[in-house]
């Protein structure tokens, strides 16, 4: 029997790709084709249309790395083939089967009316349905030669990454334009095969299912006659109806399917290129939907829309449409699906707050929903996020890539760092680009874990990261699937409708607490080390120009609050914050223009500052402290000099000519504040670091250790670092120089210079000031090595059961040990500004002004006692996607605190990250607001979006534990709202005359609405 099973396997599947395959299309004619190369960057179809066009024929090679070919189409339909249905088909050299990495195309009447794209997989144009006969066609097509950077797997290191390397010469050779006669018995009888073969495969040898469909198809093929295809696919088709009639069993599992086109908003192509991916893919889509009436699509990414909004009107208006027919689903709402783990807690608030006011402002929709597909991993604060965004759900896929650990659910309530839970669903089929074979469905029912707790799962389909959606074959396969025999049934609905029936079905699900980390992909917290610095550096300066912009409308007469700038600027930032911008896998063009816009967002971003100060008034030099925590700290002047100062939160204070209880001392190469004493060996790295008001040595060996690793991952170079990594290094104990370079009272600072590998060279000032605990390393690296990382270490002698890391708005606790192979998997971790290692009454923090990556692991010496230590990841040096990625100058700052609390980690993390201002400016008034109450700490101050003039407060909990306090404001207060995050008012506040009771439970968030007296 199995003899018998395979010779019908064989023979179905050779005469499906053989005969009825080719015979879907009954009859060709071939257009007139013309060709423009345009040149340079991409031009307007009003430029395209007006310039000269030569001929072109088939066969002709065309398309240099990242051009435009604008191609001219011209033909008409045979007047025979009046009453059939008649498409274009259009081959533009296409390779492989994946639509968004190389040509792909725009058609366009020659009105300039988008009409639908072709790319690899979804070639067709339609042209009538019925021919009259003699139709005139006339196409303006939009070509793309994008090249396939995904050739060879990411095996090949190649310079087609950017346009200044890519070269000139044509990557595609067009095959085929032509006129065609669709033969929709035989197209219908292709599906028919596809759909039985594929369910047959999966079905088991003694499954009598699998047999019957078999001998359905064995007879079928019978029926088919090899010299007129088209006129026996009736026939065929007739005698495979009833295998495709037997409706599917009561307890059968539903997927629902989801129309779905993930369009990485930069990634393998450029954001120019990405701009045109949406119009390509969203033509397809809205054409799509005229077709079938049960079609639903799913689309996150305001930023997108917007994109599509500016740039090609038309398509929007039929998006518009669909949403106004259920057709089209906004879903997500965030700016983009951005990365999951690095943006900062008021960036991902700001994700939702403009994704979802543009779906309420453009289609009255508000999106109920995170979608996430895509992203490496999710932070623990997510779930508050969310929810007090208005959101209800939660999607993600890519958890399933796990390299050791299979998550255990795919349904389930996901708990984070403050108790709030969200309703969270992973699709068993594990693709977000699903197409609903017969793998795919017997996957999806396989894999769920929620077997006889629940019995449906989601399944986005579409072709997609490069766009192109879902295809009307994959449309016909799902009405096939609806209700069929052996196979899971589908369902195309809203993923509201989907996560609705989910919860009601299975509403005591499982809960998972804490992050999900993603086993796989941990480089992403250190590849491309200027665009993450970019970042930070971007959220703080946005931080800075709010606050101060908000002090100078509420006080300074004339001032105007720049909104529009701001919002604009915010954008910007949230743009580069999607998930293969941020983590830096992206090609090199994408990278190298991200860098452009930070300094481009800083240039502007200082400007509204130092304006918001000067309107302040001048009269005298100031520190301003944007940090929600007071200062007492060592600076410089405009002239370099240092200055001890101590300011408010939020607020100014002059450069007095203070003085902090002891001076620093220099003597040789060892530092001391009183604080803490600081040895430099002379190898350049930290023989101690004593807390001399602990009076107890924090190091348990030499600190600051930088050790170069050999970093080449087995797949995927930007996206992984695997463990491997660890068994081959070398220590950078030669140091060039190790010299004092500053010897003050109020600093002190030693120079370690190093040069290493390829000629690299690393320069760090070791600096104490006075009256600070705090030891900076400023660190000026030149960067050429290949497949290295350069991590930095800090043993020190505490015996941390777990670490700390700070996350948006907390903390998120981690083991030291390994006790367990998801412990074990975390060998590389992220965080914000700082980790914390701690034991009973002792404990020290990192803390860093750009870096994400770290490890921490710990070990027990020879006279007991256990030392811990906390790696900082401070550059990489992958060559796929981007050969010379993060090659070049870095600079950075990270520190060593001893003696530290997480409260004082976090008051230092924004230290760090907000330079205090020196600027003039006369008597500034008091803070906006300020806080009375440990563990309460305000995160953003700004006016809300609705132009009224209120004061917008964001804060939260810090420390991890519960918290009260007041926040007092610096103008007089009429009232105050709890808010939402989109700062709609949830409820009163109370007001006393000290100002605003704050109670929080450990890690809240809390908007406050603020109205002015």
């Amino acid at each position: 029997m199995h003899d018998e099973s395979r010779r019908i396997e064989e023979r179905v599947q050779r005469l499906h790709d053989q005969r009825i395959k080719t015979a879907i299309y009954a009859a060709t004619v071939p257009f007139e084709v013309e060709a423009w190369q345009a040149p340079g960057e991409p031009v307007s179809f009003e430029e395209a249309a007006a310039a000269s066009y030569e001929p072109f024929a088939m066969g002709t090679p065309w398309g240099p790395p990242w051009g435009t070919t604008w191609f001219r189409m011209r033909g008409q339909v045979p007047a025979e083939w009046a009453g059939r249905r008649v498409e274009a088909v259009i081959d533009l050299g296409f390779v492989g089967d994946w639509p968004g990495n190389q040509a792909e195309a725009l058609v366009h009447l020659t009105d300039g009316t988008p009409l639908k794209a072709v790319n690899p997989l979804n070639q067709y144009v339609a042209i009538a349905d019925p021919a009259t006969g003699g139709e005139t066609i006339d196409y303006l097509v939009e070509a793309a030669s994008n090249p396939d950077i995904l050739a060879d797997n990411f095996s090949k290191v190649t310079p087609l990454g950017d346009k200044l390397t890519a070269g000139d010469k044509p990557l595609y050779t067009f095959r085929s334009a032509d006129i065609a006669i669709l033969d929709e018995e035989v197209w219908h009888l292709d599906l028919d095969v596809q759909v039985l073969r594929e369910l047959m495969l999966e079905l088991g040898e003694h499954d009598p299912r699998r047999h019957e469909i078999a001998h359905a198809l064995d007879r079928a093929m019978d029926l088919l006659d090899l010299d007129d295809v088209s006129g026996s696919a009736s026939a065929v088709r007739e005698a495979l109806k009833p295998a495709l009639a037997r409706p599917a069993h009561a307890s059968a599992h539903t997927v629902s399917g989801v129309g779905h086109a993930h369009i990485d908003s930069a990634w393998l192509w450029p954001i120019r290129e990405t701009k045109r991916k949406t119009s390509r893919t969203f033509s397809n889509v809205t054409s799509l939907a005229d077709e079938y009436d049960d079609f639903i699509f799913a689309c996150s990414q305001a930023q997108q829309y917007e994109w599509v909004r500016d740039n090609y009107p038309k398509v929007w208006a039929r998006i518009q449409e669909s949403v106004k027919k259920g057709q089209w689903a906004p879903v997500g709402g965030m700016w983009v699906e951005s990365d999951g783990n690095l943006p900062g807690g008021e960036a991902v608030a700001r994700q939702f707050i403009h994704g979802k006011r543009f779906f309420m402002d453009h289609f009255g929709i508000e999106t109920k929903g995170v979608w996430l597909p895509d992203s490496f991993g999710y932070n623990a604060a997510y779930p508050q996020i969310a929810k007090l965004a208005g959101n209800e759900w939660f999607l993600t896929q890519k958890i399933s890539w796990n390299q050791t650990n299979k998550f255990p659910h795919h349904t389930f309530w996901w708990e984070g760092i403050d108790g709030t839970r969200i309703f969270t669903h992973f699709p068993p089929v594990d693709t977000y680009n699903a197409r609903f074979s017969g793998e795919e469905m017997s996957r999806a029912v396989r894999n769920y874990s929620e077997k006889g707790g629940a019995s449906r799962s989601l399944a986005p389909f579409g072709w997609g990261d490069g766009g192109g959606g879902p295809t009307r074959e994959i449309m016909e396969r799902a009405r096939r699937l609806a209700d069929l025999e052996g196979s899971a049934k589908v369902v195309v609905e809203h993923p509201d409708a989907f996560f609705a029936k989910a919860r009601e079905e299975y509403p005591d699900a499982p809960v998972w607490v804490g992050e999900l980390y993603l086993e796989l992909h941990r480089a992403t917290y250190t590849s491309q080390a200027r665009t993450k610095q970019g970042n930070r550096r971007s959220e703080h300066l946005l931080r800075e120009a709010e606050l101060w912009a908000t002090t100078a409308a509420l006080h300074a007469p004339g001032y105007s609050y720049p909104y529009e700038k701001l919002d604009r600027l915010w954008k910007t930032v949230l743009l580069h914050q999607f998930h293969d911008i941020l983590p830096g896998s992206s090609i090199a063009w994408v990278h190298r223009e991200a860098e452009a816009e930070y300094a481009r967002v800083a240039g502007e971003l200082h400007t509204l500052t130092a304006e918001a100060v000067a309107a302040l008034g001048a009269g005298g030099t100031r520190a301003f402290n944007t940090s929600p925590y007071a200062r007492a700290e060592v600076i410089r002047t405009a002239d370099g000099a240092p200055v001890y100062v101590e300011v408010p939160a939020g607020g100014s204070a002059p450069l007095a000519d203070a003085r902090p209880a002891q001076p620093v001392t220099v003597n040789g190469r060892v530092l001391d504040n009183g604080l803490v004493r600081v040895e430099i060996a002379e190898d350049g790295t930290l023989s101690s670091v004593r807390d001399l008001r602990a009076n107890r040595e924090v190091l348990a060996d030499a600190g600051n250790l930088l050790r170069l690793h050999t970093d080449l991952p087995n797949y995927w170079d930007a996206w992984d670092i695997d463990k491997h990594y660890r068994n081959r290094y070398t220590d950078l104990l030669d140091a060039s120089s190790v010299t004092v370079v500053e010897q003050d009272p109020l600093i002190g600072a030693v120079r370690v210079e190093r040069t290493f590998g390829k000629g690299s060279t690393i320069t760090q000032t070791i600096t104490v000031r006075a009256g600070s605990p705090r030891i900076d390393i400023e660190t000026d690296i030149d960067w050429h090595e290949t497949e290295k990382i350069l991590k930095a270490a800090f043993p020190v002698d505490i015996r941390a059961p777990h670490s700390s890391a700070e996350i948006q708005f907390g903390h998120i606790q981690r083991p030291t040990h390994t006790n367990t192979s998801w412990e074990a998997a975390r060998f590389e971790v992220s965080g914000h500004r700082w980790v914390h290692l701690g034991e009973p009454g002792y404990g020290v923090a990192v803390i860093n002004d750009s870096t994400y990556g770290h490890d921490v692991s710990r070990t027990v010496r020879e006279d007991g006692g256990t030392t811990t230590t906390v790696r900082l990841s401070l550059v990489r040096a992958p060559r796929i996607p981007d050969p010379e990625a993060d090659q070049g100058r870095h600079r950075f700052t990270y520190a060593l605190l001893p003696g530290a609390s997480i409260e004082d980690a976090v008051a230092e993390g924004y230290a760090l990250n907000l330079p205090l201002r020196v600027a003039e400016a006369a008597g500034a008034p008091e803070a906006v607001v300020s806080v009375e109450g440990e563990g309460v700490t305000v995160e953003a101050v700004k006016l809300a979006d609705d132009t009224s003039g209120d004061v917008v407060v964001r804060l939260y909990e810090s420390r991890g534990g519960r918290a009260e306090g007041v926040l007092r404001t610096g103008f007089p207060l009429a009232g105050a709202q709890i808010t939402d995050l989109l700062e709609r008012p949830t409820e009163e506040a109370d007001i006393t005359d000290a100002g605003v009771p704050v109670t929080l439970r450990p890690f809240q968030i809390l908007t406050l609405r603020l109205r002015r007296g």
